[in-house]
């Protein structure tokens, strides 16, 4: 990237629904390559080290549709320095440059994203439900619990179409019915 001009970002959980950054503007995108999935055990934001919650990283391999912000040049450094503070606090997210697919426009656009480390200690490889289920309950953090971060992200989902059925799973279990009347069905992977 040129460093100067407008950048996009790609949000695929919390970014969704609280980006807490300006942006000029806020479409749908699809990324190739990547999905989203509970798969890093959290110990700032929804959870401790002595009882670690369970938040979304961006994986390796499928597909992924999330949101993407456009942010004007001149917010540039002050953006990418606030989401570096937000999603590097413990190193589990690489900064990556990735190509995504940004409705309303016919080429791909590049975008910053946070994409999970496979080799960082926090990331959980693929957990059961049940213990997944676990992790989510009992977590909470600077940013709140755990049960609460995983239903604004599936009911944002649903206010933009997108029906993620492991999200809906773990709401259901948790006792947060979510409606989704006429919403596509899309897999977390």
């Amino acid at each position: 990237m040129d460093g100067k001009g407008d950048f996009w970002v790609f949000g695929y959980g919390s970014l969704m629904w609280r980006p807490g950054f300006p942006y000029g503007e806020r479409r749908l995108a699809l990324v190739r390559g990547y999905h989203r999935r509970l798969c890093i055990y959290s110990h700032v934001h929804r959870g401790t080290p002595d009882r670690p919650g369970l938040v979304l990283g961006l994986d390796r391999g499928g597909s992924c549709r999330g949101v993407a912000f456009r942010v004007e040049g001149a917010q540039r450094d002050r953006v990418i320095a606030y989401l570096r503070e937000r999603e590097l606090v413990t190193s589990v997210y690489h900064e990556q440059w990735i190509s995504i697919n940004v409705e309303g426009h016919t080429a791909p656009r590049r975008a910053l994203a946070f994409v999970v480390d496979r080799t960082h200690c926090q990331y959980t490889g693929k957990l059961g439900r049940e213990v997944s289920l676990q992790l989510i309950e009992q977590g909470i953090g600077l940013s709140g619990d755990n049960p609460e971060y995983v239903r604004n992200t599936a009911a944002h989902l649903l206010e933009l179409g997108i029906r993620d059925r492991d999200l809906i799973w773990y709401c259901d279990k948790l006792g947060m019915h979510l409606h989704a009347n006429n919403q596509a069905d899309v897999s977390a992977r």
